[in-house]
């Protein structure tokens, strides 16, 4: 489906990997899906899900992925602010960054929104790899600044998205994913 970079989308990661009250990691992501639309956001398409490695390696088991496109009424942090009280609800409790998780929701990108300006973001994607584990926007930043480097947003995302372009660097879902190393799309596996 094309979105044109629609602003009234959201793409949406989802990610999960313990098991919770809801069942295993997969049956925590339809259990999300499902709360959407008491917070203001409509799903309007939704990628396969992916058995993908825990990030960062050795963090935890292995993860369920993948991506959806919503539709709100809801400014950016609108969405982010509705996709947390949907953790939230779901248990979801921040300990550790990058930690386990029963739900992960994350906001990848809202139609051509780059926050919070384009000096910002580019400050937060250019971040050295080391200090991106210790540090933590106080801010929403969109899209999301490691988007281009995760095969386990990408590949999902290509199913719903795959010509969505990258407000930032113009480039679509499907050159972003064909930039990763092969290793790196073929360890996102459909389940």
């Amino acid at each position: 489906m094309s979105y044109k970079n629609d602003s009234h989308v959201a793409f949406i990661a989802l990610g999960a990997n313990l098991t919770s009250s809801y069942g295993g990691p997969a049956d925590a992501l339809i259990a999300a899906m499902g709360r959407l639309a008491s917070v203001g956001l409509s799903v309007s398409a939704v990628s396969r899900f992916y058995a993908t490695p825990c990030f960062p390696a050795g963090a935890g088991p292995d993860y369920v992925n993948a991506a959806i496109a919503v539709h709100s009424r809801f400014d950016p942090a609108g969405v982010l602010d509705a996709l947390h009280r949907v953790e939230n609800d779901m248990g979801r409790v921040r300990v550790q960054r990058w930690g386990e998780r029963v739900i992960d929701l994350d906001l990848i990108a809202m139609g051509e929104s780059v926050l919070p300006d384009r000096e910002g973001y580019a400050a937060w994607r250019d971040l050295p790899a080391a200090r991106q584990v210790e540090t933590t926007p106080d801010r929403l930043i969109l899209p999301h600044p490691r988007l281009q480097d995760r095969a386990f947003v990408l590949v999902p995302l290509r199913d719903v998205a795959r010509d969505w372009r990258h407000p930032w660097d113009g480039r679509s879902v499907v050159a972003m994913c064909d930039a990763l190393p092969e290793r790196e799309i073929a360890s996102v596996r459909p389940l």
